[in-house]
């Protein structure tokens, strides 16, 4: 069977989409037509049309967090309770409301029944169940757990969804606040401060230093504003195109591991997520190389990809995964001397668990605490810009009246 995309008319006349299963085109409009409704368009997903076309990768459609989370729990709930996997997969994709989240899961389910099995049918779209999504499902396939390997997944991608929630929201304060601030003094300096140098200028008193400094500024916020928010967006781009060649990328990534507070939150954040993934996959039945191969991939630091790749050699020519890890020289003392422990007592998958948790708390705790102080520091930069705007203002008045006086 195969996933079709459909435009029907229903019986009040109105156009609907959707999508469902049929052996060919014509068995899908019939399906329509006894469901009441007129068939417009029956076509194959562009999905499956498209499959094995490396130049559509970017095209494939993908999940959020939320989404992916909430259909690895369903799946599992469905998969413990004895369904079949293309009956779990048909009843999840019943219960999504978006279109393109059931076409998807309609056309991995087709390819189940074809005979591939489940982490090879999610493979049709990699955007949407990354490969570390895809070793999980195959290491439960194999061992014969696939139901316990979903819940561990659905409770990695809920822990990712919390912890993104919790970054954002208190992003938002300190976001809105350094917008305001920077509008504020653009309108001041472009437009207030000019209307008052006039007033001044008829006075012919010399001005103080302050009064001339921001006088300065908003000429050149005036005459230069937008060429300068040009070349910063222009630099910005430059940077980022710079930062997709390899070996930029690289002195990038390792000089941010020596910067301070960046380097703690770059480092605890991307060896949480190694240590997470690692445990998850070890957890499976993932062999230890291989699982380190697949979590090397998911880090963000390309330096540190590269030290868990000279690890994972290390591993596979028979060092400990500690000793590996050690020789880095970039991963947490305390790190360590879990995986050392876990290592010595048959517990590695849980120390590697305890591990991700305690250091993704630390860099929570961390960017907490920054966030915090970077809403107070923007008020207090707004007001002291306010405050010298408005002295600057008042300064040749009341040296004026002081000379009338």
């Amino acid at each position: 069977m195969a996933a079709f995309e459909y435009i029907a008319l229903n019986n009040r006349g109105k156009k609907e989409k959707g999508t469902l299963e049929a052996d060919s085109s014509r068995q899908a409009r019939q399906l329509l037509r006894d469901k009441g409704m007129a068939p417009l368009s029956v076509v194959v997903t562009r999905e499956e049309k498209l499959s094995g076309n490396v130049i559509t990768f970017l095209f494939k459609p993908s999940l959020s967090i939320r989404e992916l989370a909430l259909i690895t729990r369903q799946l599992a709930t469905l998969i413990a309770a004895a369904l079949p996997v293309e009956e779990a997969l048909l009843a999840v994709s019943k219960q999504s409301e978006n279109p393109r989240t059931t076409s998807m899961l309609l056309t991995v389910r087709s390819k189940v029944m074809e005979g591939y099995s489940l982490a090879n049918s999610l493979a049709e779209y990699p955007r949407a169940f990354p490969q570390l999504y895809r070793a999980t499902v195959a290491a439960g396939e194999s061992a014969g757990h696939l139901d316990l390997v979903l819940n561990r997944l659905a409770d990695f991608t809920e822990s990712q969804q919390d912890s993104k929630s919790r970054i954002q929201q208190a992003m938002v304060y300190p976001t809105i606040l350094f917008v305001l601030t920077v509008a504020i003094l653009a309108g001041l300096l472009g437009y207030v401060v000019p209307d008052i140098v006039k007033v001044f200028a008829d006075t012919g008193q010399e001005l103080p230093a302050l009064t001339r400094f921001i006088i300065a500024s908003s000429e050149f916020v005036k005459d230069f504003g937008l060429i300068v928010l040009v070349a910063v967006i222009v630099i910005i781009m430059l940077i980022q195109r710079a930062l997709t060649v390899k070996s930029v990328r690289l002195g990038y990534d390792r000089r941010l591991l020596h910067l301070p507070l960046i380097a703690k939150m770059s480092r605890g954040t991307n060896t949480a997520q190694f240590a997470s993934t690692l445990s998850i996959l070890s957890s499976s039945g993932v062999p230890l190389v291989d699982a380190m191969r697949i979590a090397g991939q998911v880090l963000s630091n390309t330096w540190l990809q590269a030290k868990v790749d000279e690890a994972t050699e290390k591993v596979s020519e028979g060092a400990s995964l500690n000793a590996a890890l050690e020789q880095s020289n970039y991963f947490p003392p305390m790190m360590l001397h879990m995986i050392a422990s876990g290592e010595a007592s048959g517990e590695l998958d849980d120390m590697l668990s305890r591990v991700a948790t305690s250091m993704q708390q630390d860099v929570e705790l961390l960017l907490g605490v920054l966030l915090s102080l970077f809403g107070p520091l923007m008020l207090l930069l707004m007001g002291g810009a306010v405050f010298t705007i408005v002295m600057a203002i008042l300064l040749p008045i009341i040296n004026l009246n002081q000379l009338v006086g």
